[in-house]
């Protein structure tokens, strides 16, 4: 069901990011850094179905790992500390991020060969456009 996820992804856009990570509260020097950085998304799933992103730039490489529907802790790229689950939606990877009251959700599909994240915090939406590497 994620096999079409699977691989390395490389950022090619980047949409209203820098408005979205203010929604989140992060800092102006970490934003400068976001915008800048165009990460990879490395995507995999072991024999035990546990399944691995990893987003690898020269500023920071963060990794999850998980199970669908199971919540666990995550530690965000700009240090948030948040309870996380992700779910699998009419083909849509989307991933919930909860900490101190407040919800963001990245919900990722592939369509045309490409994979779009969409990133929702409140009324701001970024979109985030990948391609995958041979």
């Amino acid at each position: 069901m994620v096999d079409k996820f699977v691989g390395t992804w490389k950022m090619t856009t980047s949409d209203n990011f820098d408005e979205y990570m203010k929604a989140l509260g992060v800092g102006f020097a970490t934003r400068q850094v976001g915008n800048r950085t165009k990460p990879n998304l490395v995507v995999c799933v072991d024999d035990q179905g546990l399944i691995c992103m990893k987003s690898q730039s020269t500023f920071k490489t963060t990794e999850i790992k998980f199970k669908l529907n199971e919540s666990f802790e995550e530690t965000t790229a700009d240090d948030r500390k948040t309870t996380t689950v992700v779910t699998l939606e009419n083909g849509k990877l989307v991933q919930k991020q909860s900490w101190d009251g407040k919800e963001s959700t990245i919900e990722r599909e592939v369509s045309d060969g490409k994979l779009i994240a969409k990133c929702t915090m409140g009324e701001v939406v970024a979109v985030r456009t990948y391609v995958k590497e041979a």
